[in-house]
């Protein structure tokens, strides 16, 4: 009996060394990101699974897709995070690819600049809230929330906003 004392206490003591400790547990890899404007919902996603839901501010025209610098509107197609920026105006931010191959094609046809500059972001430095739609085309959330992204999101990983 005693052998399978000995034995049992053994094989806990493998077993729980192959665990992480609490609070360790690694973090579902973001595979991409969705964004819905008429809900305001940003999505993290995990292999198609959502893991984190987020809500947001628009620019300050948020309906339609935006076509040009200073319209107020935020982008609407497939695009990826570039970078992140870690000393913006607005906490933290991570770059989206604005204007892409398709805003460039509508664009010239059109005779407009498209604009650029397009962020997720959280809120203006020493502010606590924001009104609501009140950037002009990024998608905001709060303070904690976008660390929390940040910690999250890689560059390179795809964004799509959804109208």
């Amino acid at each position: 009996m005693t052998n399978r004392r000995f034995f049992l206490l053994g094989a806990a003591t493998m077993l729980t060394a192959c665990f992480p400790a609490i609070g360790s547990i690694p973090q579902p890899k973001v595979t991409s990101i969705e964004v819905h404007k008429a809900d305001r919902v940003l999505k993290l996603l995990s292999y198609g699974i959502p893991i984190r839901r987020y809500e947001i501010d628009l620019g300050s025209q948020p309906v339609g897709p935006k076509r040009q610098r200073g319209d107020g509107k935020t982008p609407e197609g497939k695009y990826h995070i570039t970078h992140v920026n870690t000393q913006s105006r607005f906490t933290l931010s991570l770059g989206i690819n604005y204007p892409n191959d398709e805003d460039l094609r509508i664009s010239t046809a059109a005779g407009v600049d498209p604009g650029d500059d397009i962020f997720v972001h959280g809120l203006p430095n020493g502010y606590g809230s924001a009104a609501p739609d009140w950037t002009s085309g990024c998608m905001a959330v709060g303070n904690a929330e976008i660390k929390e992204i940040v910690s999250l999101v890689k560059p390179g990983t795809p964004i799509t906003i959804y109208p």
